[in-house]
């Protein structure tokens, strides 16, 4: 569709003359013209690119000088500054964000909601054939140095399309801060295709869908804000296929390797057992655990210089909607970085970790829980009455619990060697299976590492916000961590005050061994 020239409007020139508190919120004239209208419907409908519409990799639509006042627009980010703004932090986001401003009461903030609600809904609710409640989602945001909101495609009950108007600075891409969209392959996102980069008074909507996948990208300016506007417009949901169930990583047993692996690579008072029953007793009571200065100083040295070496080979695990960081192909390590990769999966060092913990990971390692139900039944079976059929329900669980024990199997592990650098991540999903684990991590060139650089792994409680523990990257630190199967983790993303910490080491990572073992 041609591009249509902006009419001069006569009563530009009276507004103008208003007080700006009375200023009201117009949006660009050239949206009320029938062409422009049925131009924009026609290629939405049609899926065919057009001026300000683009099909791909999702339709979304960007509108350049949405409010026709620019004395408005200012008047409107004034008022939006003075708001008390709250901090947001998951592990899918940092940034702080308002209240929800249906209920404010300033002029500029009533205005763009009257216009926003009511005139530009009955002409988004035309343009894409699609009735749009009357109810719209609005908040404002502001993201800042190191504000990021990661891969998500914006699909809730109800929520039919999404648009942010942005009230920013002039803006470049060296700011960071673009929205960007993601291409699929038909389920889960695939890379970025598409950066759309903030501009004052320009408004973009999309339609939100299984594809619309897409993030605001850290924003890297120290100086600038990056504000907006942003919502949601609800209206029936697109149809929704199937989550895609990503299969399990298969599972190992321990491998043949003796104790005297552990003296080569271990940290002798970690051998120590009464040491290792000190450590037991606090693992016990707090499920967690880290163990400073693991490996030996040599075997460490190796590793640490082995892991900068070109011949790893490192695959970037996603989706993004998902994870993003580097993971190690096994066929590529050095020999010194495979022995560690063999000490952590070895059948000495699962008895090691059974002692330190007290879990059932060897069969050498008597099951405790085991033994106290069947001294409890065979001291209940002595007596009689009310008492002994309390006990027969208790030791009916005890039972249930031990054969399911021993249903599982022998106790195996699953694990990878990863590399964290800027911009790596991983968020909390749906498909991960909920259950009992020992996690382990064993972090590597990581000194003076700081909580502000993200990266730390968080552990919360299923279906609430409170975090539980966070376990941050120590160099040389074994972390220890049981999680039940309502306990979730994830790994916060490494923002982009960390590239001086790590330029300063003279290199663009750290590392973890992680493992995961399975009673």
């Amino acid at each position: 569709m041609p591009a249509k020239k902006r009419q001069n409007d006569p009563a530009t020139g009276k507004k103008n003359k208003k007080e700006k508190r009375g200023e009201l919120a117009v949006i660009n004239s050239d949206l009320r013209d029938e062409a422009v209208q049925k131009g924009m419907r026609d290629a939405w409908q049609s899926k065919e690119s057009d001026i300000h519409l683009d099909c791909e990799p999702f339709p979304h639509c960007q509108i350049t000088h949405f409010l026709q006042s620019e004395s408005f627009v200012e008047g409107l980010q004034a008022e939006l500054l003075q708001l008390n703004f709250n901090t947001k932090s998951n592990d899918l986001y940092k940034f702080q964000q308002s209240d929800d401003l249906r209920e404010r009461k300033e002029h500029h903030i009533s205005q763009i909601r009257s216009v926003v609600f009511g005139e530009f809904r009955v002409w988004l609710s035309e343009v894409l054939q699609v009735d749009l409640e009357a109810t719209v989602d609005i908040s404002c945001a502001k993201y800042e140095h190191t504000d990021v909101l990661l891969c998500h495609d914006d699909e809730l009950e109800g929520r039919r399309v999404a648009f942010i108007l942005y009230l920013v600075p002039p803006w470049e891409v060296n700011d960071g801060g673009t929205l960007d969209l993601f291409s699929t392959d038909g389920f889960s996102p695939k890379c970025v295709v598409k950066c759309l980069l903030p501009c004052w008074n320009s408004l973009v909507f999309f339609e939100v869908s299984p594809v619309s996948f897409h993030q605001v990208a850290e924003v890297l300016s120290e100086e600038k804000c990056r504000l907006s506007l942003s919502g949601w417009f609800h209206g029936p949901s697109l149809p929704r296929p199937s989550r895609y169930i990503e299969p399990p990583v298969p599972r190992h047993t321990h491998i043949p390797r003796d104790e005297s692996l552990l003296f080569e690579w271990v940290n002798e008072m970690y051998l120590d057992p009464r040491y290792q029953a000190r450590v037991q007793q606090e693992f016990e009571e707090s499920s967690e655990i880290c163990l400073p200065s693991f490996l030996q100083e040599e075997k460490l040295r190796q590793v640490r210089s082995a892991l900068q070496s070109s011949e790893i080979q490192w695959e970037r695990k996603g989706p993004p909607n998902k994870r993003c960081y580097g993971c190690a192909n096994m066929q590529s390590l050095p020999s010194c970085v495979q022995e560690c990769w063999e000490l952590l999966s070895s059948e000495s060092f699962f008895i090691l970790l059974s002692n330190l913990t007290g879990l059932c990971l060897h069969y050498l390692c008597g099951d405790e829980d085991e033994s106290e139900n069947e001294d409890g039944k065979n001291e209940t079976e002595n007596r009689d009455g009310e008492g002994n059929t309390q006990a027969s329900a208790s030791n009916t669980d005890a039972d249930t619990s031990t054969t399911e024990k021993k249903d599982k199997g022998p106790p195996t592990c699953v694990g990878e060697l990863r590399r964290w650098m800027h911009g790596d991540y991983t968020l909390l999903h749906d498909s991960v299976k909920r259950e009992y684990a020992l996690d382990l991590q064993l972090h590597m060139g990581c000194a003076g590492w700081k909580s502000e650089f993200g990266g730390f792994t968080s552990y919360i409680a299923h279906d609430e916000d409170e975090e539980l523990l966070t376990v941050y990257p120590e160099d040389n630190s074994l972390a220890l961590v049981y999680r039940d199967k309502d306990t979730l983790k994830f790994i916060k993303h490494i923002n982009n005050s960390s590239s001086s910490h790590l330029s300063s080491q003279n290199t663009s990572a750290f590392y973890d061994f992680s493992f995961n073992y399975y009673e």
